[in-house]
């Protein structure tokens, strides 16, 4: 008789500690410096804010190897607290030395919530975002720090976040699926009959963090939400939602849809603020889109609608991890709903977990598993809480 185990919500305890133990590894911190985009950034928002640094005390929420800190000092800041809470803190402390800024920035070992300053900021700066954005939930402690430390008149960097979605058309997953019907031609075997377990396989309901090519996107990308660091509450981060409508280009099989973010860094010296872009239509960074496919794919034409709702929520097994729940229409169809969410193995009961190892479970074990390709059908994607996610 089968059994169905429910998820075991953590509490909130092991849902950190298991959190902050994924970045205790140095292959994360590679990645996220590595990443350019990212970094460089960061770097020149940090430097066009000088005015509003030069001679201020900074908070640097979740500072890693410090390097955000470090871009302070650079910029001018009289001080900057450090504040991290996993075990990379070390580390952080031994590049500050080496960079001989011991004496202006101080790294404090633990989280903004249990922390205590010996002042009040007036910058704070922080890497917070996950994938599509809000994957982690490290948002809520820049705003808890926001609210106990930072000055008024003080300045949040970045200070906003928007949200974007497209619908796009992946011609790797229609390859996948036609595979097999092509097995009885190269083996004499028809496995024509797996198409639609395979279907069911890679059009899962997982958040799929992958690379979109600008090829596949097949509409303009639309807004759906918008988060002002200024004001945003912590009560506001428990369901981010927001309408869409694209207008496809041409004709397509709409097979899933692409989720991206941009953050905002102002500068008061420039005509225009700093924008750092994780779209499919720019240069490449370590968030890559969060892809979620649909359980079919739909025939669209040039000007088809695609209109619907994307609410985004944590999930209630763990906290940090994310839910996100799409109500979509594509042309003429019926009103569709799906739920997607980043897979989390460590919820699981062991009862409930195979016996052999998963590939998700080795990631997480491994902690620096490389990207393997087995003659075009397996990919493995990053989860900043597990670094690669099998690619299904």
């Amino acid at each position: 008789m089968a059994h169905v185990v429910k998820k075991r919500k953590l509490d909130k305890t092991r849902q950190d500690r298991l959190y902050f133990d994924s970045y205790t590894d140095v292959t994360i911190h590679e990645e996220m410096i590595a990443d350019q985009v990212r970094t460089n950034t960061y770097r020149m928002a940090i430097l066009r804010n000088s005015e509003s640094i030069r001679g201020k005390v900074v908070l640097d929420v979740g500072a890693g190897t410090g390097v955000l800190s470090i871009f302070c000092i650079q910029a001018g800041a009289k001080k900057v607290y450090a504040v991290e809470a996993c075990s990379i803190a070390e580390q952080a402390v031994k590049i500050v030395k080496q960079n001989n800024m011991e004496d202006k920035i101080e790294v404090i070992r633990g989280t903004v919530e249990t922390v205590d300053l010996p002042e009040m900021v007036e910058v704070i700066v922080s890497e917070w975002m996950g994938y599509a954005l809000l994957h982690e939930s490290m948002l809520n402690s820049v705003l808890y720090a926001r609210d106990k430390w930072l000055k008024p008149g003080g300045i949040i960097l970045p200070s906003k976040a928007e949200l974007y979605v497209a619908p796009i058309s992946d011609p790797v997953v229609e390859d996948r699926l036609h595979f097999w019907y092509t097995v009885k031609d190269q083996y004499g075997v028809d496995m024509s009959s797996m198409s639609d377990f395979a279907r069911r396989c890679i059009m899962n309901s997982d958040i799929t963090v992958n690379s979109v090519t600008v090829e596949d996107v097949l509409s303009h990308p639309a807004r759906f939400a918008e988060l002002d660091l200024y004001s945003v509450t912590v009560e506001e981060l428990r369901m981010v939602k927001g309408k869409f409508r694209c207008e496809s280009f041409g004709s397509a099989a709409v097979n899933a849809f692409c989720v991206y973010f941009t953050v905002t860094f102002p500068c008061p010296d420039k005509p225009q603020a700093l924008v750092l872009s994780t779209s499919p239509f720019k240069p490449e960074t370590h968030w890559k889109q969060a892809v979620l496919y649909l359980d079919a794919p739909v025939d669209v034409v040039q000007d088809t609608v695609v209109t619907g709702e994307i609410s985004m929520y944590p999930s209630e097994e763990s906290a940090r991890h994310l839910c996100v729940h799409v109500d979509y229409t594509i042309g003429e169809q019926k009103r569709q709903s799906k739920t997607f969410s980043i897979p989390d193995w460590s919820t699981l009961s062991c009862k409930s977990q195979p016996k052999e190892p998963t590939a998700y479970h080795k990631c997480i074990q491994q902690k620096a598993l490389r990207r393997d390709f087995m003659d075009g059908h397996t990919a493995y994607n990053k989860d900043r809480s597990g670094r690669r996610l099998l690619r299904k």
